[in-house]
């Protein structure tokens, strides 16, 4: 598995994803490396190849250029309102007047020059970003999106969509299970568990609850290159003694804290799914969620959706998530459908289908 080089010191729910994805592989007596794109890997010593971001190609664009097959989990995300809309100062005018692959260009650009993260790919540095991703795409041997649906936008924006298989977003069921103990500090709280910055939009989150009676916790470390926004959030919920904030926490404690609350909330600009979402939703939470995304794929009419430009919607979804029960269909079709043990058996096939052997 070869990953984006800050993986680990910037971790997300792809992060999760990863480490998840290969432990359970491993459990299926797989030898499993996840290497970073920064490090030195001897590619042909491998049977198989494992990319993840789509969007990043110019992380894969180097390793591809042999006979070794490779798979890739797509994670095609859509920034573009987010991006458009709400930044601000010249960025925001800039890529107000950018497509969707410029825009990541242009970001990719800005990381090499702000934070010394090389293009690696002279192909990406000429070409683009669009056509990168299309070249990855035509030589891929299986593309592996979380939903239908991300297969779906990645193929209306690509010229040559290679074969694929969904594989699930997920949890871990010896840590989000009903036999720990709630915190009670947090009875009652909504929630809201994901890295602070402009796109998982907790801005917005804290003017549509800091008029209201909720109690709010915000779980989370500030996004690097969005200190400003997290000091905006910090700022506003000083205003109030409704809003607080939690630094990221182990697992362990957070599932403990998942059974106290009744409300999650990720008012995303755009989910693939939120494994936060799904974490909370097993440990007995209602679940609000964005429009934007797959995650109406995932949860169906059993989550309470909202629109993250609207600070109204965002508030009548959640007031209406915390009067109404809980539903305990939400943790019983989680716990059907989306563990990280099918998520393994999903990836395994996959790589039988592309290696044409029994594992």
């Amino acid at each position: 598995m070869l990953v984006r080089s800050n993986l680990y010191t910037s971790p997300g729910g792809d992060t999760t994803q990863i480490d998840m994805t290969a432990k359970y592989l491993r459990q299926l007596k797989l030898q499993v490396d996840i290497r970073l794109v920064t490090d030195t890997v001897q590619i042909e010593s491998y049977d198989l190849l494992h990319f993840f971001n789509i969007i990043r190609p110019d992380d894969i664009l180097p390793f591809i250029n042999h006979n070794i097959p490779f798979v890739v989990s797509t994670i095609f995300v859509d920034y573009d309102d987010y991006e458009k809309n709400n930044r601000s100062g010249l960025a925001g005018r800039i890529f107000n007047q950018l497509s969707s692959g410029q825009i990541e260009y242009v970001k990719a650009l800005a990381r090499w020059i702000k934070n010394g993260d090389k293009i690696k790919s002279a192909y990406y540095f000429w070409n683009g970003h669009k056509k990168s991703i299309e070249k990855i795409v035509a030589k891929a041997s299986m593309l592996l999106p979380n939903s239908h649906s991300e297969y779906s936008r990645l193929k209306a924006v690509t010229k040559n969509i290679g074969r694929y298989r969904k594989v699930v977003n997920a949890i871990e069921t010896s840590v989000f299970n009903d036999s720990t103990e709630k915190n009670d500090a947090f009875t009652n709280h909504v929630l809201c568990v994901g890295r602070i910055e402009g796109r998982k939009n907790q801005l917005n989150l804290i003017k549509a609850l800091i008029t209201t009676e909720l109690q709010l916790t915000i779980i989370g470390r500030p996004s690097p290159n969005h200190m400003a926004y997290y000091e905006q959030c910090k700022t506003l919920a000083a205003t109030a003694g409704n809003i607080h904030f939690v630094e990221h926490i182990s697992h362990e404690n957070l599932v403990k804290i998942y059974k106290a609350a009744k409300v999650h909330v990720l008012p995303s600009w755009f989910e693939t799914t939120g494994l936060s979402s799904l974490e909370a939703g097993v440990m007995g939470c209602n679940i609000v969620v964005t429009k934007k995304g797959d995650t109406t794929e995932y949860f169906g009419d059993m989550a309470y959706y909202c629109e993250p430009d609207n600070i109204s919607s965002i508030r009548e979804a959640v007031i209406n998530a915390y009067n109404k029960p809980v539903n305990p269909e939400l943790a019983k079709f989680i716990l059907e459908n989306y563990t990280w043990e099918k998520t393994a058996a999903q990836t395994l096939q996959a790589y039988q289908q592309v290696l044409s052997v029994v594992i």
